[in-house]
């Protein structure tokens, strides 16, 4: 599992930070020229950047993986009315500890998907936070978690909410984009990732 890696106070964080910041000027320059850009062509010479929120480890956690020998199907509502089947194939179970002492520590998890014939896919986590329709997209945010093999149950990965994307359709209405499901919608705000307002 190629996202699993030592818990979050064991990274360096500074080198975590450049990092981040260098895939986040890649996509912008992405966004601002390539020709398969969510960004329409005649929008592309306005666009300047993505909006993110301020990189932050302590949203970058260790997850545990429980993984369903077999997967229920899911219908996801898309943007456009239609519905795609997904895979719940597994359940990431984690903590959010707070360095404010004002905010509580919340243990919580998210499911984790893939399409009936993956070939590989990554495990798609698509949610909604306390941030949706404000901070960020009105229609939630994607995770990707690539892997190198087959999760199994105990496992342990990173889920990193810096990571967080907002769906191409919220730049082009020529995407259809799945909606999350009401078992990943978080009853908390996540101020990481990409931000759209």
């Amino acid at each position: 599992m190629s996202d699993t890696s030592d818990s979050t106070h064991d990274i360096d964080t500074e080198q975590w930070r450049t990092e981040l910041e260098k895939k986040r000027a890649e996509k912008n320059e992405f966004f601002a020229s390539h020709p398969q850009s969510p960004v329409p062509p005649e929008e592309r010479d306005e666009f300047e950047a993505l909006e993110y929120f301020d990189p932050n480890p302590e949203y970058r956690v260790t997850a545990s993986a429980a993984v369903h020998d077999d997967p229920e199907v899911v219908l996801m509502d898309t943007t456009t009315g239609r519905e795609m089947r997904y895979l719940r194939v597994a359940t990431l179970e984690f903590d959010l500890e707070r360095a404010d002492e004002e905010l509580e520590n919340v243990s919580t998890s998210l499911a984790a998907y893939q399409l009936e014939s993956p070939n590989q896919e990554p495990y798609f986590i698509p949610f909604r936070d306390k941030t949706t329709g404000q901070q960020s997209y009105e229609g939630g945010r994607y995770m990707e978690l690539a892997a190198d093999r087959d999760l199994e149950t105990g496992d342990e990965l990173v889920v990193d909410f810096n990571l967080a994307y907002t769906p191409f359709c919220a730049f082009s209405e020529t995407y259809d984009c799945p909606l999350p499901p009401k078992e990943n919608w978080l009853d908390v705000t996540i101020p990481a990732g990409e931000r759209f307002e």
